[in-house]
């Protein structure tokens, strides 16, 4: 029994480690893509392509939650279920915290699940709260810069050929 429970912490670790590793590989990734949209330079963006920013980037949330999901269950798959479709299902289940129970695992694998709940909420609490800054800044850009829609390239331009502005009024002018 003691032997169980060492094997079944030891694959908790490495399965939550890998999780988090993709996950903040993922978001590390998301933040470097969405970086340009929030340059000094570009004021705002305008309703239409705030929304698209932010479908993009639930888009891209919803794709690594996926990957952390295969990732439980290529393990489920590998040593406790015969099929991918039953593997998948539990560890969409589990992920989501949403545990049916009509699929369950081997009881000497029963406690990953739990595991892979607490993950799955911290995980979407991560992306969350990400989306959550992210369209708080986009927010505020729209209330800060009221009719001043985003023209990164003549916005840039424009800014290059009046370096000769004091700090001050650049400062104003990349807020």
């Amino acid at each position: 029994m003691p032997m169980t429970f060492v094997r079944q912490a030891s694959v908790a670790v490495v399965l939550v480690t890998l999780t988090l590793s993709f996950q903040c590989a993922g978001m590390a990734a998301v933040i470097a893509w969405a970086r340009p949209s929030f340059a000094p330079h570009v004021l705002r963006l305008g309703a239409i392509r705030s929304a698209m920013l932010v479908m993009r980037l639930m888009t891209a949330f919803i794709g690594l939650h996926v990957l952390e999901i295969l990732l439980w269950a290529g393990f489920y798959r590998w040593l406790c279920f015969p099929l991918w479709e039953s593997s998948f299902y539990f560890s969409t289940s589990s992920y989501a915290t949403v545990g049916y129970g009509d699929v369950v695992l081997p009881q000497a694998w029963r406690t990953l699940g739990p595991v892979e709940s607490i993950i799955g909420v911290l995980m979407c609490g991560l992306s969350a709260s990400f989306l959550f800054a992210i369209v708080s800044r986009l927010v505020d850009r729209e209330a800060r810069f009221p009719g001043k829609l985003a023209h990164p390239l003549t916005d840039f331009e424009s800014m290059s050929t009046n370096s000769n502005l004091s700090g001050s009024k650049r400062e104003d002018r990349q807020m």
